[in-house]
């Protein structure tokens, strides 16, 4: 059986086409700063002893990491590397020579990244690369939020909602969860994230999601206060925050111009279009907000790389489908 498993193990690897999984694991395999993230999480991780053996830290990681891109749980987790020859390669498991981690396993491992605020950590590390590449640039925030939504339904083990979140209204629909709030810089890489329910005004989570050397300031109408706005050009910081025009009245070449700040703003909305449309953090998949920030901050810090990927890539890691 072992034979049959490393035979097909070559097949795949002489099949001719790179798909468009393997691409994107391999382009993120190469961007990633493996040994920043692993430092983080190694001093917290168990030590070979008299027990049990821990599986290799880096495999872990990598697992942690395919259950965020691919949205799964972590029984699913367990079942895509047996399922999917891409996924063990990106992981590092042969089937038959190696120890496949079960769903316990995986899910002591996330626990860990979570008791330890190590995800928080290692969108940090994330952020001080692309700080020292130069591709996060501190002179101007754009401050955004969306809503992940919840189960609203009380049939669970506690036959309670979640008290951590809210339910809020977005024009005529009512949603019920969590809400994340991102800064990014002009172009759309996160640098700095909060959560809190979804019914919380936007504009309560701007001071945390400022860095303190912004020269612009960027957000939609939420974030609009004339008190702010005179505060911060006090300061010498553009406000360039969304406010609603007049209406019923022709827009004056001013009100065109203050309309116009929508398309840099439009950007802070990019890093959403990640981690909620390409890898389905649409919903939220534990309860309470803590578990759930943890894993956005991995998903935010992912997103950053994901979207300099093409700077970051050595030439020979590049493929072409």
């Amino acid at each position: 059986m072992g034979d049959q498993r490393t035979f097909a193990s070559v097949a795949w690897s002489q099949k001719g086409k790179v798909t468009r999984r393997e691409r994107f694991l391999a382009e993120m395999d190469a961007v990633i700063p493996w040994d920043r993230l692993m430092a983080l999480v190694e001093p917290h991780y168990p030590k070979a002893g008299q027990g049990r053996q821990p599986l290799g830290l880096e495999k872990m990681l990598r697992i942690y990491l395919l259950q965020q891109w691919f949205n799964l749980s972590d029984p699913q987790a367990e079942d895509a590397i047996y399922d999917s020859e891409s996924m063990r390669r990106f992981a590092g498991v042969e089937l038959g020579d190696d120890v496949i981690p079960d769903e316990t396993t995986i899910l002591r491992f996330r626990h860990l990244l979570e008791q330890h605020r190590l995800t928080e950590a290692m969108f940090a590390a994330v952020r001080g690369l692309l700080e020292d590449r130069r591709l996060l640039v501190k002179s101007g925030t754009i401050v955004d939020a969306t809503i992940i939504a919840a189960p609203s339904s009380t049939k669970n083990a506690t036959q309670t909602r979640d008290p951590e979140r809210k339910q809020t209204r977005k024009g005529k629909n009512w949603y019920f969860g969590m809400k994340l709030h991102i800064g990014t810089d002009r172009k759309g890489r996160v640098h700095s994230l909060t959560a809190t329910h979804a019914a919380a005004a936007d504009i309560t989570q701007m001071p945390q999601l400022l860095h303190g050397e912004e020269q612009e300031l960027y957000g939609d109408q939420a974030y609009w206060k004339e008190a702010d706005r005179q505060a911060y050009e006090a300061r010498g910081v553009r406000y360039r925050v969304n406010r609603r025009p007049p209406s019923k009245v022709p827009l004056s070449e001013r009100w065109r111009q203050i309309s116009a700040r929508s398309r840099t703003r439009a950007r802070g909305e990019h890093p959403f279009h990640v981690v909620k449309r390409l890898w389905g953090f649409t919903t939220v998949r534990y309860r309470g907000l803590a578990k759930n920030l943890a894993r956005a901050f991995i998903m935010f810090a992912l997103a950053n790389l994901y979207v300099v990927r093409r700077q970051l890539l050595p030439a020979h890691a590049r493929y072409v489908l």
